[in-house]
């Protein structure tokens, strides 16, 4: 790329990723404290108080929920290196077993994210988990600093950040400028965020709901957080799960670049599927419609689309929504809808619907998918008339996301060293996906200004837990499913189920996904090997 092209292209970056942040009210978030300290030890239990307390359930702050769900509130240290230093308060919701005679114990479920509020999650659909929940109390949780649980906020998204035509300098002052707002706009939990202190919240959780073992299902983000309480707690680690698995080994720019690949291989499965269809804008050539969405992205760059509001949709914007629609087959038909619209009359309204930003009705996510991502503008999971701040999401997922990965900060690259960089990368971003390759090149902004994260999570290596179950999707747009096989080399007792379908995690458009889950975590029944799935099954 020219080196004008790389300025732009950073500055682009940095607006449309206000753009989006702005749609769910947030800019990025800090990063919390570095690499954890272990949790003293000694003659007397450091967490004794803690694991004392008593939950008290009653009325949810969700409205509305299932009649049967109760909520409470437990206190989790602050710090787990020094218990003694403050407390950060979590929520967490039960829908108790329907068959309380045969009842297992609890399932701790976390519905991804980073940033997913748990209460919201588990209110939204209880039938999807109803056989789980014959046999379990269904536990949902807001994990530290997101929903009912202390919740961090940025104060909205900033306007410096919203120029694309600005230099380089300007474009990464910008984001300094965010992560002050994000510390005057947030308590002291957000330098407490990562993984491994809510991994380690799961255990006074445990406790407190009189469980020996943790039994969990995580979707998505939720994979990472398993992996991570397994690797803390082998021993109390009970039948896990973890659907739709993130990866635990590679560096920010390789994330990036498998993640690109990803995206274009979910892209070109929504494309083979329009071809089908006789309205399909882009014909029945899946080779030249391929070509057609890139021109798209790119001729948007230097002549955007203009909404009836005057709003004006660049490059970046339309690959924003365009990756949102690609969570879920349910979506592909507003998906095509959109492109259409966008192709035909030059109007991006179907796209920044798709974003949640316009006003233009599309098919509904599927209501099943514990990982569609959640919608700011639903009061039940933005937390109606309680004071969940509207930037919720995006502040957590960037603090949670920024702590877990020591490659994460680029502070010590200036801006001319930055641009060679992504100069250098380019080219080989651009070969994988004309469509994503450049967005998630410049996913190393994300996050710019703080300290690496820690590398707890990057040397997670064969912790000694139990055998678990490891669900990957082959048409998955967020977790490629070559990091389920790595993650499972990583944890070294895992057995996989490869369903060859699309979307976003398994369990809840696979009916063989979920019989394999259900018998593991309901009868401990483990397949040995990797067990297929079809699509459509």
């Amino acid at each position: 790329m020219h080196r004008s092209r790389v300025c732009r292209a950073i500055a682009a970056g940095v607006a449309a990723g206000a753009m989006l942040l702005a749609s769910l009210g947030a800019a990025p978030a800090p990063t919390p404290t570095p690499t954890p300290t272990p949790v003293p030890t000694g003659g007397d239990d450091p967490l004794a108080r803690f694991h004392a307390q008593r939950l008290r359930w009653g009325a949810c702050p969700e409205k509305p929920v299932p009649a049967e769900m109760r909520c409470a509130v437990a206190e989790v240290p602050l710090d787990y290196a020094a218990p003694g230093k403050g407390t950060v308060k979590v929520a967490l919701g039960r829908l108790p077993a329907t068959d309380p005679d045969r009842r297992i114990g609890s399932l701790l479920i976390n519905f991804g994210g980073p940033g997913a509020p748990g209460l919201a999650g588990l209110a939204a659909d209880p039938k999807a988990f109803a056989d789980l929940g014959e046999r379990y109390d269904l536990i949902g949780f807001d994990p530290r600093g997101v929903g009912h649980s202390d919740p961090v906020s940025c104060g909205g998204a900033g306007d410096t950040a919203g120029d694309a035509n600005a230099d380089t300098a300007t474009a990464l002052a910008a984001l300094r400028d965010d992560v002050k707002r994000c510390e005057l706009n947030s308590g002291p939990v957000l330098a407490h965020m990562g993984t491994v202190d809510v991994a380690r919240d799961m255990d006074v959780l445990r406790r407190l709901l009189g469980d020996d073992k943790l039994n969990f299902l995580g979707f998505s983000y939720g994979s990472r957080l398993g992996a991570a309480y397994a690797a803390l707690f082998p021993r109390d680690t009970g039948r896990m799960v973890l659907d739709g698995v993130d990866t635990l080994t590679e560096p920010l720019m390789e994330q990036a670049l498998v993640s690109a690949r990803g995206q274009q291989r979910a892209l070109d499965n929504f494309l083979a599927s329009c071809a089908r269809q006789s309205d399909c804008v882009y014909g029945t050539n899946t080779r030249t419609a391929r070509e057609k969405v890139a021109a798209l992205v790119e001729r948007a760059d230097t002549e955007p689309l203009v909404g009836d509001d005057g709003t004006e949709v660049g490059g970046l914007v339309i690959v924003l929504a365009i990756g949102q629609a690609l969570y879920s087959p349910s979506t592909w038909p507003a998906l095509a809808k959109a492109l259409a619209q966008a192709e035909r009359e030059h109007d991006p309204a179907g796209l920044l619907a798709l974003l949640g930003l316009g006003t233009e009705p599309t098919d509904p996510t599927d209501p099943t998918d514990p990982t569609a991502p959640p919608d700011p503008t639903d009061p039940a999971q933005a937390g109606g008339s309680d004071p969940v701040p509207a930037d919720n999401l995006a502040a957590a997922l960037a603090a949670v996301n920024c702590a877990d990965d020591p490659d994460r900060s680029i502070e010590k690259l200036t801006p001319a060293a930055l641009e060679k960089e992504i100069d250098e990368r380019a080219q080989e971003f651009l070969k994988v996906s004309r469509v994503f390759g450049v967005p998630q090149l410049l996913s190393v902004l994300t996050c710019y200004g703080r300290p690496a994260g820690t590398d707890f999570i990057r040397e997670i290596d064969h912790p000694g837990a139990p055998p678990m179950l490891l669900v990957g999707t082959r048409g998955d747009p967020a977790t490629p499913y070559e990091w389920t096989e790595e993650t499972a080399e990583r944890l070294g007792s895992a057995v996989i189920v490869d369903h060859k379908g699309d979307g976003h995690t398994g369990y809840s458009t696979s009916r063989c996904v979920q019989e394999y889950v259900d018998d593991f975590l309901i009868h401990g029944r483990l397949p040995s090997g990797t067990r297929s799935c079809p699509a459509g099954e």
